[in-house]
């Protein structure tokens, strides 16, 4: 080999060719890790360019604090998604960089529809389940209670819909959707009655109930005072309890 000039040029090329490569990525790392592109700022706005109800600096600052790392070339973008991610009210989070030296992170937030189970949980507005400050959820106003199997919670808000409509003209309003294991449709209203509707045998059953309800509650509700509770779940009647008052049924439920 060392006789052989071809062979010697060629090494002595690809030798050299290395060492180009080196000093270039030497040069690369010790630019990018200067200090004028260390992260000065990390700009927050809001997805849809509205205000932010319950995300503010201090949530921000005390979910994020000391998980950003890096800088503006190093600084893992999906990593910092994640992070902001993880900060209560935040449903998703876009990140990009600006030159040179800072983050544009926009942030969509949660809106809180209802309590979700009995561990203090949220339903959004979109159906999803998130862990915030109850407090912070109610402090408008009284959420309603929803609850249901696993992968069910766009159902029951889908449901929840409904149901406010199709107790409207009886001037009633749904404050509580519930759906059992075995598919059974429970609904509080209000004026504090707790309705059961039971499972929805077709497409139409529990509308159809609800219509019976509406229709003779005007004669109910002026007659039974204080009602508890009400049982749709017969095929041509109801049976309802109040305060101190009991309506047996020997309908057989469906």
């Amino acid at each position: 080999m060392w006789h052989d000039v071809k062979a010697l040029n060629a090494s002595a090329s690809g030798l050299f060719a290395l060492s180009v490569l080196a000093c270039v990525v030497a040069g690369v790392w010790w630019v990018a890790n200067r200090p004028v592109f260390d992260l000065r700022a990390i700009r927050v706005e809001t997805m849809d360019k509205s205000e932010f109800k319950h995300v503010n600096h201090l949530t921000l600052r005390n979910g994020t604090q000391g998980r950003l790392l890096g800088n503006f070339f190093t600084a893992d973008l999906e990593q910092v998604r994640k992070v902001f991610e993880s900060v209560p009210w935040v449903r998703r989070a876009s990140v990009r960089r600006e030159w040179p030296n800072q983050l544009i992170v926009s942030l969509e937030e949660h809106e809180a529809l209802g309590t979700w189970g009995e561990d203090g949980r949220l339903l959004s507005v979109k159906g999803d389940v998130f862990t915030a400050n109850l407090a912070e959820a109610e402090e408008d106003h009284e959420l309603p209670e929803f609850s249901g199997p696993d992968g069910s919670e766009k159902e029951v808000l889908a449901r929840y819909g409904e149901l406010k409509n199709w107790f409207a003209p009886a001037s009633l309003i749904p404050k509580g959707v519930a759906l059992s294991g075995r598919y059974a449709w429970t609904v509080k209203l209000d004026n504090g009655a707790s309705v059961a509707l039971g499972r929805e045998a077709t497409h139409d059953t529990l509308h159809q109930r609800v219509q019976r309800l509406v229709g003779i509650w005007p004669q109910i509700s002026s007659r039974v005072p204080n009602i508890e509770t009400i049982d749709m779940r017969y095929q041509n009647g109801l049976a309802l309890s109040a305060a101190g008052l009991k309506i047996p049924s020997d309908t057989k439920k469906r």
